[in-house]
This record gives structure tokens, C-alpha cells and sequence, in this order.
């Protein structure tokens, strides 16, 4: 701020000095007086007379020089032309106030003062702004806080602009304000500059998910499968999967996550039934039924001799192509026979449903230590490649052994 004060001093006396300057020095042409022009004009007439008489053009040389007097005399102004005094010093100090004065005077009426000392103002309250941020205790910020923050950030970030964190917390400034373009540019810089930050990321698909461009959208939504596939138990990020492809009417997809989210929340959790209310209402939006598949199991009768007295049994559906699961379940060791049912509930990933199945292969296990995958000694029993249109029964026998 100093260096800009010392600017507008070294501008003023600039200023100044070309108003002064001229002054003091005077106007140093040489003015030609009338009375000198006619003395001038005299003499070189006499010379020329003088030459003409000496040619012998002429005669009667005095009569005209008498005539040439007579018509100096009769040019004289009869007032002699007054010559102008030089200013004095001391007279110029009114006009040097006036032009200072003048021109503080237009630039604090035009030039922006009052918004520079507001900037000043709010960057000296940046620390605690941003200690109120960081501190849960603290109390909330103001809209007016919000809005000084973000003018804050963006100065900082002229500063250091490779600052990631500071372009996520503009973002969310912008969130706060409901200013999507500016939410959206800067958590697109955040996310540029630091693509690996769970946190940065998540934001950044937040933002996209509500943008009102169908664009944002799908990347939102692939930006949170990238998450999810890293960590299918962030409730965060199966929220926002399953609001964004609702709004896009992807409802058997926001079902699955919603599903999913409902496997994660605690007993009692008062988001359960928010979740549940959520699923009926995509799927009236849907115009589907429940999906169910009836899953009824036997043992042969060399596995029901050798069963295990506990144990744990794994109900796993396939497209019949892809071994992945598309659904599983998990069941502890009981008796047989044994009946149940699975639905989209029962989904590994909400973008694969069991609802989105047309044929399905479905595989029994069980496993007297409990581990998901199989090991030497499980039985095993495997349905055959069935159609499948959402509602359906399947009969399985195990009968089979992991060698």
C-alpha cells in the first residue's frame, strides 16, 4: 500500500512541476515591437535610396526621405505598447493547491478508495476467517463472512495460484453463494492440480452432479464409480452416486446405491428410513416391480452326510459370462433344505443390478471358515444358464467339491 501512495506522490509532482515549471521560466521568445519593424523598414529604404541615387535612378533624394519621416511619424500608435510583467513565484502556490486538491479530490470521488480499504480490511480478517473454517467450535460464517473469504481466496491464489487447497475451498465459497461457475472452475483447478486428493475429488463430483448441464452429470457420476471402486463402504460418495442418476432417471442405478448405503448404515440409523423413502420413490418413477429371484437349495446325499457343524453359506448370481457377482449373499450354516430370495438389494456395484439381467447363472457354497473365497474342501452346487426377466426360481443341488 505504501508503494501505491508513494506512486500518487511522484504523479502529483509531476503534475506540478509541468504547471510550474513553464511559468517560472517565462516566455523567452523575443517579441518584435511595432516602433522596431518601422525603424527597420526606415533604414532599409535610405539604403536603397542611397543605392538609386548613386545609379542615378533617382533624383531629389531629400524630398523622399522627407516623405518616408513623414509616414514613420504618421505610424507612432499614440499609446506605447505596455509590456507584460513576469508572474511572481508566490502567485502560483493558489493554482498549485487547486491542482492538487482537484485531482485528489476526482480520484477518491472516482477512483475506488473506499473498495481498497475494504480489500485491506478483509485481508487483515483472512487468518480468522480461516481459523473459523477450520475450527468446528467457531461460530458459523455470515454470507458477508462467505463472500469476504472468497474475495480473500482469489487474491491469495493471485499470489499462488498452485495452491490446490485454497482452489477447493473457493469452490465450496462458490457452493455457498449458489455461484456455479465459479464452484465448478475452481474445483476443476483443484482437482488439475492435485488429482489423487480423496477430498478435492469428491467436491469436484459434487459440483458436477449438480450442475445443470447433462455433461457434468455423467462425469460426476464417473468420477464417483472411480471412488466407489476404491472404497464401496463411503456413504458420501454412494449418496451423491444415487441422487445424480436419479436426477439423470437412471433409477435401477440410484436404487442400487441407495441399497448399498442401506447395507452400510448402522442399526436404528435415522438416514435409513430417508433412504428407504428414496428407494420406493425411484422405483414408482421407474414403473418397475420389486425384482425377485427364488433361490431353493439341497444337498446330495454324499454332503449331507460330510456337512460341516457350522459354517458359512454364500449365495453368488453371475451373468453366466462374467465371473464377477453380480449379486451375493451371505448366510450362516443351517438346515436344508434352504429357501430364500434375492433382489437388487443384494447388488455388488449399484451400476450393476440384478434387475439388469436378462439371463443369470447362480452358485451355492459353503465354507466352514468363513471366507469369501473358495477354498480346498468347500461344497459347492451350480444352477444352469437360466433366462431372466426379473421375477424367476432357480433349484440347486450341492453336490460338488473344491478340489
Amino acid at each position: 500500500m505504501s508503494i501505491f501512495w508513494l506512486i500518487i506522490v511522484v504523479m502529483l509532482m509531476i503534475a506540478v512541476a509541468l504547471f510550474v515549471v513553464p511559468v517560472l521560466r517565462g516566455d523567452r521568445a523575443e517579441h518584435t515591437s511595432r516602433d522596431a519593424l518601422n525603424k527597420a523598414f526606415y533604414q532599409h529604404r535610405l539604403s536603397e535610396l542611397e543605392q538609386d541615387e548613386d545609379q542615378g535612378v533617382v533624383d531629389e533624394r531629400p524630398q523622399h526621405i522627407r516623405e518616408l519621416q513623414e509616414n514613420l511619424l504618421s505610424d507612432i500608435p499614440e499609446q506605447a505598447t505596455r509590456v507584460g510583467q513576469p508572474i511572481g513565484r508566490w502567485t502560483l502556490v493558489p493554482g498549485t493547491l487547486l491542482l492538487v486538491l482537484v485531482t485528489l479530490g476526482f480520484y477518491f470521488y472516482v477512483g475506488g478508495l473506499g473498495q481498497v480499504s475494504a480489500w485491506n480490511q478483509i485481508m487483515a480478517r483472512m487468518p480468522d476467517l480461516r481459523h473459523r473454517i477450520a475450527d468446528e467450535n467457531s461460530p458459523p460464517l455470515t454470507i458477508m463472512d462467505v463472500q469476504d473469504l472468497g474475495l480473500g481466496l482469489r487474491t491469495d491464489l493471485q499470489k499462488d495460484p498452485s495452491n490446490a487447497k485454497d482452489w477447493m475451498l473457493l469452490g465450496r465459497v462458490g457452493m455457498a453463494l449458489n455461484n456455479a461457475s465459479t464452484a465448478t472452475q475452481a474445483f476443476a483447478h483443484a482437482y488439475q492440480l492435485s488429482p489423487s486428493d480423496a477430498e478435492i475429488k469428491l467436491g469436484y463430483a459434487e459440483v458436477l452432479t449438480r450442475s445443470a448441464d447433462p455433461q457434468d452429470n455423467i462425469s460426476g457420476s464417473k468420477l464417483l464409480r472411480s471412488m466407489l471402486e476404491q472404497n464401496q463402504a463411503n456413504l458420501r460418495v454412494l449418496s451423491l452416486l444415487a441422487y445424480n442418476e436419479f436426477e439423470q432417471g437412471h433409477y435401477p442405478q440410484a436404487i442400487g446405491a441407495w441399497q448399498l448405503m442401506l447395507k452400510i448404515l448402522p442399526p436404528g440409523d435415522k438416514r435409513g428410513d430417508m433412504v428407504r423413502a428414496s428407494i420406493e420413490q425411484a422405483r414408482v418413477k421407474s414403473g418397475q416391480g420389486n425384482v425377485s429371484l427364488g433361490i431353493n437349495v439341497t444337498l446330495s446325499v454324499e454332503v449331507a452326510k460330510q456337512l460341516p457343524q457350522q459354517g458359512t453359506v454364500f449365495i453368488s448370481v453371475t451373468d453366466g459370462s462374467n465371473p464377477v457377482p453380480v449379486a451375493v449373499k451371505k448366510l450362516p450354516l443351517s438346515r436344508f433344505p434352504l429357501a430364500m430370495t434375492m433382489d437388487d438389494s443384494n447388488a455388488m456395484m449399484p451400476q450393476r443390478l440384478l434387475s439388469s439381467l436378462h439371463q443369470l447363472k447362480v452358485r451355492v457354497r459353503i465354507s466352514p471358515n468363513g471366507l469369501a473365497t473358495p477354498s480346498k474342501g468347500d461344497w459347492y452346487g451350480d444352477s444352469s444358464l437360466t433366462d431372466f426377466s426379473g421375477n424367476g426360481q432357480v433349484s440347486i443341488e450341492i453336490n460338488q467339491q473344491v478340489p
